[in-house]
């Protein structure tokens, strides 16, 4: 989710590119990729490995920079921003060799003697937009895909997180040619210039609207395209689970970087039976997060702008049974917790994307499918449930860009998954695979010996031509 431009002081471009600077980036990078060399698997694996090093050379200007744009604690940044990317880094150096080498698929008799193969060729030149609340994972991960993948890229970070884009500017410029790799700033005027030249790809994170912009402008050139966007992710809690654990984890979830997170739990649909006892737990697992005051702790962010911190305070309405206190001046919301929410109810109707929960209670697991299936498709869905049965059931009947068990977030970290969004919460992954796969183009490559021709495919056809071909595409094929 990404907000409106707001003209303020923090939200100005850091550095304005008119559009002849805009073309000329891009005819650079296109020479450059059209020269080949980014095609080599070894200029591959020394950019994933400069990329590590700039990431570790750069750690402290990058944590202090998330500080003054979203008060991110240090664990929190490292561990969401860097710590997740060079984890990855080191996945995609272990199997890069195996990803870029031909992969050999069967070959049907009627095509012998031959051999048939998939190459995962780079498409070229990538633009990345980034949002605001991860700056530099949820930039930076889509650029490892498209750089293990052998693409050029141009990076756009939010300009709603200024100091963060410039630390990602000069940890780039200091690393990395622009030919090949570059940061360019700005805001809705850029960026719309940006998406006015063509591109080979383009990956988008942030809001739904915004993203069908993108969307559009893309279409005028063919440019296939990735959007990671945001949703009302559910969390569904039944009367067999274990209730301190799952509170613990979803207050984590939805607390992290201040409730800013497009795949934080959005509301929890809780078993009547049982709610009572999970919202007690979620008092004392958010008391030991952040103590009597999480205003005071150096734990807990702030919301990114006055506008956000606007729009979130106006959803806290109705049974408050935890925080709703506010702080224009820091942009500081407490952590929130609101009872007997109905699922017309205002906050039901768009994504928090803030550190507010709303409870909406169910009678059986039907009802919280139906719940789901109302609305949107999500971008993740979490289950706590020792049942198998339910969760099943639950799995096979709604949709979601991903699901988690008995627990948040965590699955998104995870390489070995992809991570994507379903109707509108985006379409497309990354992560690992998935993300060389999303910036690789697969290209079918069937080799022919000369021997062996088939003269029935020839013209004048005849109806033996005909009654033979049939044979061998039935039974061949």
């Amino acid at each position: 989710m990404e907000e409106e431009v707001i003209e303020t002081e923090s939200t100005v471009s850091i550095n304005n590119a008119p559009n002849a600077d805009i073309a000329r980036l891009i005819d650079k990078q296109r020479a450059f990729f059209n020269a080949g060399e980014t095609k080599g698997v070894r200029f591959r694996i020394r950019q994933l490995k400069k990329l590590k090093e700039a990431l570790e050379t750069h750690e402290g200007s990058i944590i202090q920079a998330l500080k003054a744009d979203l008060r991110k604690p240090e664990l929190e940044a490292w561990s969401t921003e860097i710590g997740v990317i060079i984890t990855e880094i080191d996945y995609n150096l272990k199997h890069i060799r195996s990803w870029v080498r031909p992969q050999r698929v069967p070959t049907a008799l009627f095509f012998m003697p031959g051999k048939s193969r998939i190459y995962a060729e780079p498409f070229g030149i990538a633009l990345i937009i980034g949002p605001w609340n991860f700056p530099i994972k949820n930039v930076l991960g889509p650029a490892l895909g498209a750089m293990t993948a052998g693409n050029c890229c141009v990076l756009k970070p939010s300009e709603h997180a200024p100091h963060t884009a410039k630390a990602l500017e000069n940890m780039i410029s200091e690393f990395f040619d622009p030919e090949y790799l570059v940061v360019t700033q700005g805001g809705i005027p850029e960026t719309t210039e940006l998406l006015k030249h063509r591109f080979d790809y383009v990956f988008f994170t942030g809001g739904t609207e915004i993203g069908r912009i993108v969307y559009q402008a893309a279409a005028k050139h063919l440019t296939p395209v990735t959007l990671e966007l945001g949703g009302k992710n559910p969390c569904i809690v039944d009367d067999n689970s274990h209730m301190q654990v799952a509170a613990k984890r979803i207050a984590w979830g939805k607390l992290l970087n201040s409730g800013q997170v497009c795949i934080a739990p959005n509301y929890v649909l809780v078993k009547k039976t049982v709610k009572k006892e999970l919202i007690e737990h979620l008092k004392i697992a958010i008391e030991e997060f952040y103590g009597g005051d999480a205003k005071s702790t150096d734990d807990f962010g702030r919301i990114v702008n006055d506008t956000h911190f606007e729009r979130i305070k106006k959803l806290i309405e109705g049974d408050v049974v935890l925080g709703g206190d506010t702080d224009a001046k820091e942009k500081y919301i407490a952590p929130t917790i609101i009872d007997n929410v109905k699922v017309t109810d205002k906050i039901m109707q768009e994504e928090i994307f803030g550190p507010v929960l709303p409870i909406v209670e169910y009678e059986d697991i039907d009802e919280a499918i139906s719940i789901i299936n109302q609305g949107e498709k999500p971008l993740a869905l979490y289950i706590f449930s020792k049942s198998y049965n339910n969760r099943d059931k639950i799995i096979s009947q709604t949709s979601s860009g991903g699901v988690c068990i008995n627990e948040t977030i965590m699955n998104f970290g995870s390489v070995e998954l992809p991570f994507g969004g379903v109707g509108d919460s985006g379409f497309g992954v990354y992560n690992g695979k998935s993300g060389f796969d999303t910036f690789s183009h697969k290209k079918g490559v069937m080799t022919k010996s000369f021997l062996f021709d088939v003269k029935q495919k020839y013209p004048p056809y005849t109806q033996g031509n005909l009654n033979f071909i049939k044979f061998a595409i039935r039974k061949l094929i």
